[in-house]
């Protein structure tokens, strides 16, 4: 059984570094949480290392401006991974060739346009549908008015003609303010439901934390076994922290707040049993908030 504690304080002595989701743990796409910003700082003063690993679309800059203009201080974190950072390695590898299409809004054009010259590789041309030989997917073009479906008609044209997916956000949805939105995650879901070839690299896979793990190397030398995962997504923050060896703490106020009866800040224990066991994972703790 998980175990249920009401601060991070309760086990932070346990940890070196945290890796730290942000939509639904650190802000709401509109402001940051005081008490979780309070406690980051708290555990960054302990001497503690914090790393945002967070699966934005966008390259860590794009996400570092996004996060400043809500209002997250820059002394809560020491570091941004995000899976736009993975991602991009798998788009200048070549993986869905150098002429594609962009599935996603014009916010994300950072993903494109803010490549670190590390990763090399021929340019990317973005294309019409028509022209390209793959898809790079960073969301939906209209979040607040669109869901997966709008877009099956587009998907099942790329999946005839053989084109891979590339999904920038893993995320099937995620909460802006009070308004539950679509993700890329969820049009990469519903593309391999039809046959289509999605490839990922954000969480819960393990390119976005082979590349936290490099960044938190090169701040400070941390163990697997020091590091913990803190995020409400039960198959991405919950699920890829397990599957790659590190201790997790969920967030039940976060995406399944529904779950676990109807007094938000007092979990029903048997509702977490039966919440767990379907999903199949024992997160190390589990806490309402981050605080």
């Amino acid at each position: 059984m998980t175990n249920l504690i009401t601060r991070l304080d309760d086990i932070s002595q346990t940890y070196d570094a945290l890796f730290v989701d942000l939509w639904g743990c650190l802000h709401n796409g509109l402001r940051p949480y005081a008490p979780a910003v309070a406690a980051l700082q708290k555990f960054r003063a302990g001497g503690g290392v914090v790393m945002l690993l967070t699966n934005s679309p966008r390259p860590r800059a794009s996400v570092q401006a996004q996060i400043d203009q809500i209002g997250v201080p820059r002394n809560t974190y020491d570091d941004i991974t995000s899976s736009g950072d993975a991602s991009q390695m798998g788009m200048m590898a070549g993986l869905v060739g150098r002429k594609v299409f962009h599935l996603g809004p014009e916010k994300d054009l950072s993903f494109f346009n803010d490549i670190d010259s590390d990763l090399g590789g021929d340019p990317i041309e973005r294309v019409a549908l028509e022209q390209a030989t793959g898809i790079i997917c960073t969301g939906l073009f209209d979040d607040q008015t669109e869901g997966p479906e709008d877009y099956r008609a587009t998907l099942l044209y790329a999946k005839q003609k053989g084109l891979k997916l590339l999904c920038s956000n893993p995320d099937i949805q995620v909460d802006y303010a009070d308004k539950r939105i679509y993700c890329a995650g969820a049009i990469a879901e519903l593309y391999t439901q039809m046959g289509g070839e999605s490839l990922y690299f954000g969480k819960p896979h393990s390119p976005i934390y082979d590349l936290a793990r490099n960044r938190l190397a090169a701040i400070r030398p941390v163990v697997d076994d020091q590091i913990l995962c803190i995020g409400d997504g039960i198959n991405t923050d919950i699920l890829g922290g397990l599957s790659n060896g590190l201790d997790t703490l969920f967030i039940t106020s976060g995406l399944a707040r529904g779950e676990f009866g109807d007094d938000a800040e007092t979990p029903d224990p048997g509702a977490l049993v039966r919440f767990f066991g379907h999903h199949q994972v024992s997160p190390t703790a589990t806490i309402t908030a981050l605080a």
